[in-house]
């Protein structure tokens, strides 16, 4: 399931694009649930972010969101896991897979879909 998650595609830069895609996945892991993961290089940081990145990646179970991981003009780099949003220490695109792939395995424990 993580590889799926994980590995990114080439992409091809064009001079006239504000952002480029560097991962763009949907991945289905039960017959309700699905992970999304959208991440994209951009020419400026999503301030308060001080990072080149823009991504939104979410854990669908049943048609609510159960997971988020975000960054949003004026909130930053945060996570939302329930009804809770927490701040989110952003290193770089293949650890922020990791620790949403991790996210997703708890989230299934805590609510017995193991």
């Amino acid at each position: 399931m993580l590889l799926s998650l994980t590995t990114s595609f080439d992409v091809v830069n064009m001079s006239n694009m504000k952002a480029t895609p560097l991962i763009r996945r949907r991945v289905v892991l039960a017959p309700d649930a699905f992970a999304e993961i959208a991440v994209w290089r951009v020419p400026e940081p999503v301030p308060p972010s001080g990072h080149p990145f823009k991504y939104r990646l979410a854990y669908v179970v049943g048609g609510e969101c159960g997971l988020r991981y975000d960054n949003e003009r004026g909130k930053g780099d945060h996570r939302h896991y329930g009804d809770t949003e927490a701040e989110y220490v952003f290193s770089d695109p293949d650890q922020l897979t990791r620790d949403f792939g991790a996210d997703i395995a708890r989230w299934n424990h805590e609510h017995g879909r193991s």
